[in-house]
């Protein structure tokens, strides 16, 4: 499976805004879009007039990157919440929400989404009691996520036992002490805190 594997920095300067990729690196002075915000490369720095499509790839581009998927994935998600009913860009950013990867993250399980998709996939988790090792898996409304018996005495989830419960979307549950979690209702747009201009996606692929 293709992956991105440059530096996650470059990524955030390209965009013109931080992605919070790197977890608590992102939050401290180390952060490299913090020390230099402009877009990589020799012409970073150069002033240049975007266009309506400009500004409307740069979204899409974006909201990929946040969520660590490629183009082919992508717009398949955007053609599933097309077909749904209800408005396709908050559609597809509850699809994107339910990716397990993302609730692990969203959980405090992982410091961060790429973080959580390595946990996924090293096979750390069952849902409803069956092991699951894809990130991409869509979760739904009474899902039960979990540990693995076998995994919860790793140093790693020993020290998630520990922490303090932060703030939780509403629409899930986790239970640090127990390291078990339920999907309590489906995420709508005002559960979903990445700032993204969804309708600008939608436009785009509408073309």
């Amino acid at each position: 499976m293709a992956k991105y594997t440059e530096s996650k920095c470059r990524l955030c300067r390209r965009e013109g805004a931080k992605l919070f990729l790197k977890g608590e690196r992102c939050f401290k002075g180390v952060c490299a879009f913090e020390k230099r915000p402009v877009a990589p490369g020799q012409h970073g720095m150069s002033r240049k007039k975007v266009s309506e499509y400009g500004l409307q790839l740069r979204e899409k581009q974006k909201c990929k990157r946040i969520y660590g998927v490629l183009e082919g994935q992508f717009r398949k998600y955007y053609e599933k919440a097309d077909r749904m009913k209800g408005i396709t860009g908050e559609n597809m950013l509850s699809l994107l929400e339910r990716r397990l990867d993302n609730v692990i993250f969203r959980m405090g399980i992982g410091s961060s989404r790429s973080q959580a998709r390595q946990l996924v996939t090293h096979a750390h988790f069952t849902v409803n009691g069956r092991p699951v090792n894809i990130a991409s898996y869509c979760v739904k409304v009474g899902d039960e996520i979990a540990v693995k018996e076998t995994k919860r005495d790793n140093k790693y989830f020993a020290e998630i036992k520990q922490m303090k419960v932060g703030t939780m979307p509403k629409w899930l549950e986790f239970n640090p002490e127990t390291l078990t979690g339920k999907i309590l209702a489906l995420p709508v747009r005002e559960d979903v805190d990445v700032q993204i201009k969804e309708h600008m996606i939608v436009e785009l692929y509408s073309k």
